[in-house]
Order: structure tokens, then C-alpha cells, then sequence
């Protein structure tokens, strides 16, 4: 059993394979504590001493995970593969226990249905979303994210507070952070390209550009 402490800012990752471990050594090399779960002993082994805790455990057994205190973590990723029966099965085990922020691997568009229906909050596809894009998702204050280049990203993240009722001119976040906001979303409404006189107000949804270092640490603000 891992000691139990608060981990609001822990993942437990369930499946290490190719995805899975991918995200989850990507999550460590950023500092967040990571319990990596799968019941093949050649990938514990493999991840020993590369995550913070990996334990062999059969992820479809409530009570192996209840004896683990994953509702201990903040948020859970189910990497499982192909096994699509394990996947629902875990995810759904996890939804009982209220972890507060599920996500889910998914080969196929039915499989995400059905993982969304079980209580995945968030449902990806390897094939779409990289490993690393996923680990800034999961962790970050970032809506979305895309490297557009290497080392330049593309986010979408919420207006910080301290934004509230100023004109992006006014505000200096270029100078500031070295990014520039290219495009914000008001609630309700569709994009529209932001310029000096835009006026940035609670609840707006920023298009920052910049880069990836950058762009992380406005996110951060939010």
C-alpha cells in the first residue's frame, strides 16, 4: 500500500505500456508525483526506480485499488491497451472510488463513448494526442495544447483574474511573459483575433502563442 498523504497534485497511471509509460515518465521528468499501476511484472520491473511508486496490481480488482488509496490522487489516467474490457472495467472502478479527474486511452470511437459513459472526464486517443501533449494537459491550467514547432506551442487557457477588465495593450503580457495572446474566445461566442485594444474580461478564453517554456508559465497565471 503507498503512504497516504495529499496527493491533489498526483496521477496514478494504470498501464504501462507504450502510452502509458510514455506519460507517466514524462510526468515525473516534471516533477509530479506518479503511482504507476499494471499487472504485467516485465513493466513494473522496467519502471521501478523510474517512477515515484509502481506497484503490479490487477487494475480490474476494486479492492486492489481501494488498497492502493488511488482515491488519494488527484487525477488518473487509464492507459490500458487493447484489453478493451479492463479499460471500462477500470475506469468504472475509479468513478466508484470519486477520483475527482479520470482520464482514459481509447482505440476506437465506440470505446470512447463508452468510457465517457462509465465517468471518464476525459477521453484520449494516442494517435491524436501524444503522450507529451497530454502530460502538459493533465498537469497544466491549459485548455489545450499544441507544439507547433519544436519548442513552440500553441495554448488555450483561461483569462487570469488579474486580467479582468484591462485591454491587452494595457496588460504588457508580452513584454511580461513573452508570449502574445493572438486570439480570445468570449463566453458564448466563437474566436476573434485579439489586438491592443482588446479589453480581456472573467471567464475569456485565451489563444496564447509563444514559446513552449513560456507559454507554460502564463498558463500557470491562470
Amino acid at each position: 500500500m503507498v503512504d497516504k498523504k495529499n496527493r491533489s497534485d498526483a496521477v496514478v497511471v494504470i498501464g504501462l505500456g507504450r502510452f502509458g509509460g510514455a506519460l507517466a515518465a514524462e510526468l515525473v521528468s516534471r516533477d509530479v508525483e506518479v503511482l504507476g499501476v499494471d499487472n504485467d511484472s516485465k513493466n513494473v520491473q522496467y519502471f521501478s526506480g523510474r517512477l515515484t511508486h509502481v506497484v503490479c496490481a490487477d487494475s480490474t480488482d476494486p479492492d486492489a485499488l481501494r488498497q492502493l488509496g488511488v482515491e488519494e490522487f488527484g487525477r488518473a489516467v487509464v492507459g490500458i491497451g487493447t484489453n478493451i474490457e479492463a479499460s471500462i472495467l477500470t475506469t468504472s472502478i475509479l468513478t466508484d472510488l470519486g477520483v475527482a479527474d479520470i482520464w482514459a486511452k481509447s482505440i476506437s470511437l465506440q470505446h470512447s463513448r463508452i468510457l465517457q459513459r462509465v465517468g471518464a472526464h476525459r477521453v484520449v486517443q494516442p494517435e491524436h494526442d501524444m503522450g507529451e501533449r497530454v502530460a502538459h494537459l493533465v498537469m497544466g491550467r491549459m485548455l489545450d495544447y499544441l507544439e507547433v514547432d519544436e519548442g513552440y506551442a500553441l495554448i488555450k487557457t483561461m483569462a487570469p483574474g488579474w486580467a479582468d477588465g484591462k485591454s491587452l495593450g494595457r496588460l504588457g503580457i508580452r513584454s511580461e511573459y513573452g508570449v502574445t495572446v493572438v486570439g480570445i474566445k468570449k463566453p458564448g461566442g466563437g474566436f476573434t483575433y485579439a489586438t491592443s485594444e482588446t479589453v480581456v474580461q472573467s471567464g475569456d478564453i485565451l489563444l496564447v502563442a509563444g514559446d513552449t517554456d513560456k507559454t507554460e508559465r502564463f498558463a500557470e497565471e491562470t
